[in-house]
């Protein structure tokens, strides 16, 4: 059984976290304020609450990874109430969270074990039945989270079953829909392989080439693009879903976003946003679309082959809008992968995370 105790201490908050709070609160300007109030429904004060609420987050998860240690369970927020939870694995870790007005849950499995069961199930993944269509960690739950198509309970619990997993850390999900990647069949825009568009994700270095990160399902490795010109240089996709573009024309590569507004947001750093956190998406598609991250690492059962290590959000998204930017105030968070739904009636997409994908292609981050 889970046990919750709040805990209020005088927790004097450093300079450095102050100023990453107010930068967190107050840029990129307005157009992505406005996003926020758009799609979280939001006022301007709620908008600024939430900012310095993520910034603590980021903190307080660096902080307590390396100060509990095994007892660590995981940070998340409450984008609604901006409430922030650190999870203990051992009631005698409660006493060691010195945070101000901060709940704390004491978890039964945590962020490490859970991650080992979505390790468990991925090991599996190729002898899933089809109705079941993937699996993510949900630190608020302690749970790994399985979904499925409607009536593909019995597989969901099957395939938890022959992983190994304790029945207490599954929880079973129906969904309407089957995640799809979102690469469209169009004509003419400014990235595209053959008859399909994807969207330009963060501009990239490596060594002296320049060029741009994007969904590994835009195009396999020698692809040639358009718009700008350049050849598919990595790509990863099934398995994980990273690719980069190489550039060989002339074009210049930026630290800019597209806000579909007028405007663009200057990325500064890939600085991992905490689950619950606000999260905005660029896409040629859908423009300028936010959400809050539901969990990480997602696996996710395309018609293509699984894909794992991605995180879920509540932003929308649409075909065309694959491998498009994500960020959190100014920092890149990831590049879009697939989801259900739509920008008309809501959905789930799922992004690729930015850092490995700069770790496994050796890429630098173009930042402003």
């Amino acid at each position: 059984m889970n046990h919750s105790s709040r805990r209020t201490t005088s927790l004097l908050f450093t300079a450095a976290l102050a100023a990453t709070a107010l930068v967190a609160a107050t840029t990129p300007a307005s157009a992505q304020e406005l996003a926020l109030k758009r799609d979280l429904g939001l006022s301007d004060a709620e908008v600024a609450e939430l900012r310095a609420a993520e910034a603590e987050a980021v903190e307080l998860e660096e902080e307590l990874r390396d100060s509990l240690g095994s007892d660590f369970g995981g940070v998340y927020l409450d984008a609604d109430t901006t409430e922030i939870t650190v999870a203990v694995t051992d009631p005698a870790a409660v006493s060691r969270v010195d945070a101000d007005d901060v709940t704390v849950d004491v978890v039964d499995f945590g962020e490490t074990a859970l991650n080992d069961f979505v390790a468990s199930l991925n090991a599996i993944a190729d002898t899933a039945d089809p109705k079941v269509t993937g699996w993510y960690t949900d630190l608020e739950s302690d749970a790994v989270v399985i979904t499925t198509l409607r009536g593909g309970t019995p597989a969901a619990e099957e395939l938890a079953e022959r992983a190994g997993l304790d029945e207490r850390a599954v929880r079973i999900v129906e969904e309407d829909e089957e995640p799809q990647s979102l690469a469209a069949i169009i004509g003419g825009n400014p990235y595209y392989f053959g008859n399909y568009r994807c969207s330009i994700g963060f501009s990239v270095r490596q060594g002296s080439q320049t060029g741009f990160a994007t969904a590994g399902h835009c195009g396999s490795t020698g692809t040639r693009v358009s718009s700008p010109s350049g050849t598919v240089a990595g790509s990863y996709f099934p398995g994980r879903d990273m690719g980069w573009v190489r550039i060989t024309s002339a074009d210049t590569v930026t630290p800019l976003v597209n806000r579909y507004n007028g405007g663009t947001v200057t990325v500064t750093g890939s600085q991992e946003a905490a689950t619950g956190s606000s999260v905005c998406r660029s896409g040629a598609t859908t423009g300028w679309r936010c959400g809050t991250i539901q969990s990480k690492n997602q696996t996710v059962r395309y018609a293509e082959g699984t894909v794992t290590g991605l995180t879920r959000t509540t932003a929308c998204a649409e075909g065309g809008d694959s491998g498009g930017p994500w960020l959190t105030g100014s920092q890149a968070q990831g590049v879009t992968s697939g989801g259900t739904g739509d920008c008309r009636s809501g959905g789930i997409t799922f992004f690729q995370p930015i850092n490995p994908l700069l770790s496994y292609f050796g890429l630098q981050l173009v930042t402003g």
